[in-house]
């Protein structure tokens, strides 16, 4: 829970999309995705200007994949490190990250000696966005002002059933991962949608739309394994231009009830990605759900090439 007498994420991310807007024009997606990187330097010296972030630069990190550290001398100077085997797309939601741990959290960082010289942030944390406290807080910072809530209903309507052309085409819109798009969709979505992410026929985890959660369209993954149904396109290996585009299956192979599914494999993370889509009330079973890790890359119909 967020204490009162420290910045709320969506608070103060919803205060930079403002000051963005106002200087870039609302319009300003049309143009290309926030450079993160550029605002993390500019917006930190005009908010903290003896102590802002000096640094954003990739590092070898062992079992992190983004830190936000502070000097040793006084006035602190700060820095973003992310891990250098990341791709674009993770790259920019790691620095926003980070970003959100600096506007949220930095006194907190400096002050409390369970932090050594800074908060260093593992996959766990953001890439599976697992994270409670304030990894939860710097999550929900990140994906607010990388994928801003009133532009992205604007391009997908909460009634809509997006495929992935739909959805590869608005992660180069905000310059993120496939997969923190499809998540951002999933927040406000009216429709009933589970993304699965599996490799080798099981799935790692799987997140389900708010109807769908609540209609009891979710799938078990926590402290157990579920394995893919033997007709699922990921079970049976099939990562064609039908597996993109998607098909009906019918009930009783996912869920009681039929489903639209569609999927696609990446190579360069040896996972696949599935999107199902209930058309009717859906089917009520499968118990407990899993907050999702971050799985990247989108390649189909050339919307999202290799970075």
């Amino acid at each position: 829970m967020t204490e009162p007498n420290r910045p709320r994420p969506l608070r103060e991310a919803t205060r930079i999309t403002q000051m963005l807007d106002l200087v870039l024009g609302p319009d300003r997606f049309d143009r290309g995705p926030i450079d993160v990187r550029q605002l993390a330097l500019e917006y930190s010296a005009q908010i903290e200007p003896n102590g802002p972030i000096h640094e954003v630069s990739a590092r070898n990190l062992t079992g992190c994949v983004g830190a936000l550290v502070y000097s040793e001398a006084r006035p602190r100077q700060w820095a973003i490190l992310y891990n250098t085997d990341q791709s674009s797309g993770r790259r920019a939601f790691t620095i926003g990250h980070e970003l959100g741990h600096y506007v949220l959290h930095r006194k907190l960082i400096e002050e409390d000696d369970a932090y050594d010289h800074g908060i260093f942030c593992d996959e766990n944390s953001v890439v599976r966005r697992e994270g409670s406290g304030i990894e939860k807080e710097a999550d929900e910072f990140a994906a607010a002002l990388l994928m801003p809530l009133h532009d992205f209903r604007r391009q997908l309507p909460a009634k809509n059933r997006p495929d992935f052309e739909i959805l590869g085409r608005l992660a180069k819109r905000y310059g993120v991962s496939l997969t923190a798009t499809i998540l951002r969709w999933l927040e406000y979505t009216e429709t009933k949608a589970i993304m699965v992410v599996s490799n080798e026929g099981f799935a790692h985890w799987a997140k389900s739309s708010g109807p769908a959660f609540k209609a009891g369209c979710f799938i078990r993954t926590k402290n157990s394994v579920f394995a893919l149904p033997q007709r699922a396109f990921a079970a049976r290996g099939d990562y064609s231009d039908v597996a993109i585009t998607g098909t009906m299956q019918p009930a009783n192979v996912w869920f009681p009830d039929p489903v639209y599914e569609m999927c696609f494999r990446s190579d360069r993370y040896d996972q696949e990605i599935t999107l199902l889509h209930f058309v009717g009330e859906g089917p009520r079973q499968q118990a407990e759900e899993e907050t999702p890790d971050t799985f990247d890359r989108f390649v189909a119909a050339g919307q999202l090439p290799y970075r």
